[in-house]
């Protein structure tokens, strides 16, 4: 039997269907139904039911965007925070493996291979890398479950989410056997206020920036995939492999779905945030070398869009 924790939100209901379809008995379990902030409650549930394993996608990431985790801060470390260090403690003491719904999002940048060394840029967007990205590509390399997060509260600036998730990810470290699942802006075909295809098609103004990103179907399906493998416990990058551009993928969605717009872009970043945004956003590639070396396929980041694409749902009113 797996535990199943914010079975109700966007990546929660990935993980639904993804156990429904692979016949696995499973609880979704609600804040509702147990508050499993409480350490005390959490443990005595885990000892009385018989689990194999708990999935956590329950969090705190801010609607209609992160900006909004700046106006609620507590909720935030809350949810992104203490939440993941009470369950694994919780299942630590109970004996039960787990995997934890975690974010890319603390990272920002890439890695960039020149002649003699490789470096880390933060800023994906300078002209000398964007030239390099159209030129090279091969010389973009992701960042790896090794390197240290470089957008967080450790290394500012950061939005206050990336942060806490961050700071997440080190308040589960070492205690007991887990997985951590690093997202990244998730999509499929199925239109909704968390795709990023959604979220493009509306926005009055885009910002063509450089970005890992992950198919919420691929992406629940290789997490489960690691624990059915049973992978060597810790932290993978999981989203489709490459990077891409905005500009590709409204390219892709104007010449698939047949758009009747055009899409106005913001000169830059510093226009976007004086404009547009109240805090930091997180712009970056990851390495899913390791994910890919367990035998976990998924496919690259081109042939989900353009499915998703061709398989689009449009939002019914």
């Amino acid at each position: 039997m797996i535990l199943l924790l914010g079975g109700n939100g966007y990546i929660g209901q990935a993980f639904v269907a993804e156990l429904e379809r692979r016949k696995h008995p499973f609880i979704s379990l609600s804040r509702r139904e147990l508050d499993y902030n409480r350490f005390d409650l959490l443990l005595d549930y885990l000892k009385s039911k018989r689990l194999n394993f708990v999935v956590n996608a329950a969090g705190y990431t801010g609607k209609p965007n992160v900006d909004a985790c700046e106006a609620a801060k507590a909720d935030t470390l809350i949810g992104n925070t203490l939440l993941p260090q009470t369950l694994a403690l919780a299942c630590a003491a109970a004996g039960i493996p787990w995997g934890h719904v975690s974010s890319g999002c603390i990272y920002s940048g890439a890695k960039i291979k020149t002649e003699n060394q490789v470096i880390t840029e933060k800023d994906i967007n300078k002209p000398e890398v964007r030239k390099m990205i159209s030129t090279a590509p091969e010389n973009i390399l992701g960042f790896t479950e090794t390197d240290a997060p470089n957008f967080s509260f450790r290394d500012e600036p950061c939005s206050f989410y990336s942060g806490t998730k961050a700071l997440g990810e080190e308040a589960m470290a070492g205690i007991g056997q887990n997985y951590i699942w690093r997202l990244r802006i998730p999509f499929d075909e199925v239109d909704n206020m968390r795709n990023y295809l959604s979220k493009l098609q509306r926005y009055a103004k885009v910002c063509d920036n450089v970005n890992s990103i992950s198919h919420r179907g691929d992406y629940a399906a290789a997490c489960l995939d690691l624990w059915e493998k049973r992978a060597p416990f810790g932290i993978y990058n999981v989203t489709n492999p490459d990077f891409i551009t905005a500009r590709e993928v409204i390219e892709l969605m104007q010449k698939i779905l047949k758009l009747n717009r055009t899409f106005e872009f913001w000169a830059n970043n510093e226009e976007f945030y004086n404009s547009a945004a109240k805090t930091p956003r997180s712009n970056c590639v990851l390495d899913v070398t390791k994910l890919l070396a367990t035998g976990v396929k998924i496919r690259p980041v081109r042939e989900a869009l353009e499915h998703s694409l061709r398989n689009w749902k449009p939002e019914t009113i």
